[in-house]
């Protein structure tokens, strides 16, 4: 902002030029001339007192006479080159001295030189020529200077990014770590994983946890209308729940708005988010096929995509389908429209890139298991139900702690639903950004 302050100020500002000569007549003549093409003049007959003013105001131009008594105009202009750099300067002179001339130019740098008397059209050529010179060196620095900033500010916010990634996948790498090691005699290690990670995605108030149950229904949909075996329909939907898993490692700035919102940088960033997903699910060995399916969802159909640049059946089936039911759920969240005309818009979009950027057997499931996508029934995340708070009923028994969006625990795992914990629990969602999103296991008297 101060930089953009600064050329303001500059193309504000009007052209003010130093005048040095020991004859005030030729002061006086040169002011006039200057002032009638509305550029400011301040005179001196002393080179000391015209340095002097140079350290406390900065002039686009810089006059000076050559023969001087105490201080010759070479001298003057080497110093002015010293103190005001950017200033031009330029020289006046009643003798053919050419080699005091060549001497100027070469230690003083002046950007002109004039022979008394001069002719007034030729000396205002010349002025202002050098006062646009001086303003497009002034431009350029303050520029530069924003830059320089701006790649500052960029590198250091790289740099936290980084670090903050680091510190989540670390994290989250550990309880992995520990989940594995937990389950590791367990037949049903991959629910039990996918609801522990769903958690960490529902309880973050930027990411919609009922878009991805949503993503996950569909996926499971298609891939059982594509008659995959049970192992496949399995990976699709975990894959579905577990989408957007590696932005739980990424700064809030780069998810909490539409990514058309995002600046070129911010969505390169974004876009890594899957390679995030692959490094925190690698300690989990037996979600092997789920990690490769998030990692390779970007890849287009028709070989353009990222991060591999894969082609046709060369890309993970059940990575094709999660980029199916993502993006027609991610449209269909940013759509304003009624439901059913939002659908149908949905639907059309993702009909619109097939075989460009989508298998067209997959979208042609989509399409046939439409209708099916929007009817209300209890979604499932592995072994568990997840209900909203005004599903819960009496006797039904939470699979996963629940905690607020500051991540305070508000009720542990096994609590057993009350009347009186029920409301308690949708008095405290009116405090929270979004719904609660609630892992239930089974109701007191099933167990």
């Amino acid at each position: 902002m101060q930089d953009i302050e600064k050329l303001s100020q500059l193309e504000k500002r009007p052209a003010h030029v130093l005048l040095l000569d020991d004859e005030p007549s030729v002061l006086r003549a040169l002011s006039r001339l200057l002032n009638h093409h509305k550029i400011q003049t301040t005179t001196f007959t002393s080179g000391e007192d015209a340095l002097a003013a140079m350290q406390n105001q900065e002039f686009d131009v810089v006059i000076s006479d050559m023969r001087m008594p105490n201080m010759d105009g070479l001298e003057f202009l080497t110093k002015a080159m010293s103190t005001s750099p950017d200033s031009q300067r330029m020289l006046l002179t009643g003798y053919a001295d050419i080699e005091a001339t060549i001497g100027a130019i070469n230690k003083a740098k002046i950007h002109a030189y004039m022979n008394k008397p001069w002719e007034n059209d030729h000396l205002v050529h010349a002025v202002k020529q050098a006062i646009d010179k001086y303003r497009l060196t002034k431009h350029n620095s303050i520029l530069q200077a924003h830059v320089l900033e701006q790649n500052k500010q960029l590198n250091e916010l790289n740099h936290s990014l980084e670090q903050l990634v680091e510190k989540r996948t670390q994290q989250i790498k550990q309880v992995l770590k520990k989940l594995e090691v937990k389950h590791k005699h367990e037949q049903h290690e991959h629910q039990a994983t996918v609801e522990l990670l769903y958690n960490f995605i529902n309880a973050n108030p930027y990411i919609d946890g009922k878009l991805a149950s949503n993503i996950a229904k569909t996926c499971r949909l298609i891939a059982k209308h594509l008659k995959l075996n049970g192992e496949k329909i399995e990976t699709a939907g975990m894959a579905g729940f577990l989408a957007q898993v590696g932005l739980l490692a990424m700064d809030p700035a780069l998810y909490k708005v539409p990514t058309s919102q995002l600046t070129d940088q911010q969505k390169k960033l974004y876009y890594t988010h899957p390679a995030t997903a692959q490094l925190m699910l690698m300690p989990a060995q037996h979600l092997n096929d789920v990690t490769e399916a998030i990692f390779h969802q970007y890849e287009k159909y028709n070989g353009e995509g990222i991060p591999k640049g894969l082609k046709h059946n060369a890309i993970p089936i059940c990575a094709q389908i999660l980029a199916v039911a993502r993006d027609y759920w991610q449209y269909m969240a940013l759509n304003q429209k009624p439901d059913d005309e939002k659908q149908l818009d949905a639907l059309s979009h993702i009909k619109a890139f097939s075989e460009h950027l989508y298998n067209p057997r997959i979208v042609s499931a989509l399409e046939a298991c439409a209708r099916q996508l929007h009817k209300r029934q209890n979604e499932q995340a592995g072994s568990m139900q997840i209900l909203n708070s005004e599903q819960l009923q009496p006797g039904m028994i939470l699979g996963l702690p629940v905690h607020n969006h500051q991540g305070i625990m508000l009720l542990p795992k096994g609590h057993v639903f009350t009347k009186v914990s029920i409301a308690k629990l949708k008095q405290l969602e009116h405090h929270k950004p979004t719904p609660f999103r609630l892992m239930i296991s089974h109701r007191a008297n099933d167990a």
